[in-house]
């Protein structure tokens, strides 16, 4: 490694030059979770700042991982109306320091690593909350977070279905091609959201993030033995139909708890578990076929400072990024 006078910064090309699969990223966070559950990593609730209103957000995402000599932060932004302007819903930088002396190591571009971290905490999750054979998956919104969940779901489970919804009809025609393209997948585009979520194994709502929830979802829709994932909060879900579940269960427990203090969740069931206790085997997944299992992973810092430590391992092993003085 370089000395401490420089930092190597990583562009979003870069990142995804780096080359890390969906399983090796899936494997990574079970790993953290683990860590996580056994109380071995630091990881405070996010601190945010809301630039014009509405639900637009810029998020600040420090966590430290003993285990993988791992220390960072994310600054993250999400503006719903960025696709009016042609520009991405979420963009933001991540900087790796050295757990040794705090230094900085690299910046890089962090839209990719948080797309893949979402997707992948979605099907890590769903191994432990989802029945093993689940081949249907239901997408409401048809986003960058859509393709992610099935691409991490497809590593685990044998999927043979996509049940896709969008409000925006040619988000889902694009969202159905892509899928079927990469993934020889069946997906059936569906302009009633009703039909992503009635007959699926799995289902995942990853619209924009909203503190006043449509709830479009309603009580008796997700059928017994199913999982839902809120990448989205419980902006899709009617409170009714969350109380249904048989195991409602969150990403961090104090970082929840913090989000409801902001206005956001504020009808849910009560906590089941964390992902990380039921990782580390302190709280059971599914226990009975027939259960409804949920989960609102909120996004942690952790799962980005693991991704992030891989991407910064096989940058140097491949040469990539440009090196800028500190």
């Amino acid at each position: 490694m370089r000395e401490h006078k420089e930092l190597l910064y990583l562009s979003q090309s870069d990142v995804v030059a780096a080359g890390l699969t969906m399983g090796e990223i899936i494997d990574i966070l079970e790993r953290v979770f683990r860590e996580k559950g056994e109380g071995r990593t630091e990881m405070p609730p996010k601190i945010g700042i809301y630039p014009g209103g509405g639900d637009s957000f810029i998020h600040a995402m420090p966590a430290h991982i003993p285990e993988l000599q791992s220390a960072g932060i994310k600054w993250v932004s999400a503006f719903p109306e960025n696709n009016k302007r042609g520009l991405p819903y979420i963009n933001g930088l991540l900087i790796l320091n050295d757990p040794e002396t705090g230094l900085a190591i690299s910046v890089m571009d962090c839209v990719w690593i948080t797309a893949k971290r979402t997707g992948a905490a979605t099907a890590l999750a769903a191994r432990y909350l989802a029945r093993p054979d689940a081949s249907v998956v239901g997408v409401l919104g048809c986003g960058v977070q859509g393709r992610s969940n099935v691409e991490a779901l497809r590593v685990i489970f044998p999927l043979s279905r996509v049940m896709a919804y969008d409000v925006d009809p040619g988000a889902a025609g694009q969202f159905a091609e892509e899928i079927h393209t990469r993934f020889d997948l069946d997906v059936v585009i569906v302009g009633d959201p009703k039909k992503a979520v009635k007959g699926c194994d799995i289902v995942v709502t990853a619209g924009p993030i909203m503190k006043k929830p449509h709830r479009t979802i309603q009580a008796g829709w997700l059928d017994p033995g199913a999982f839902a994932s809120l990448v989205d909060y419980d902006t899709y879900w009617h409170p009714d139909a969350m109380w249904e579940a048989s195991k409602f269960c969150t990403d961090d427990i104090p970082q929840l708890r913090l989000y409801q203090q902001r206005g956001y969740l504020q009808d849910i069931p009560p906590i089941y578990a964390d992902l990380g206790e039921i990782v580390a085997g302190k709280k059971r997944g599914r226990e009975a076929r027939d259960e409804r299992n949920m989960t609102v992973n909120l996004g942690l810092a952790l799962e980005d400072m693991a991704v992030a430590s891989l991407v910064y391992e096989r940058a140097l092993e491949k040469g990539l990024g440009s090196w800028l003085a500190l």
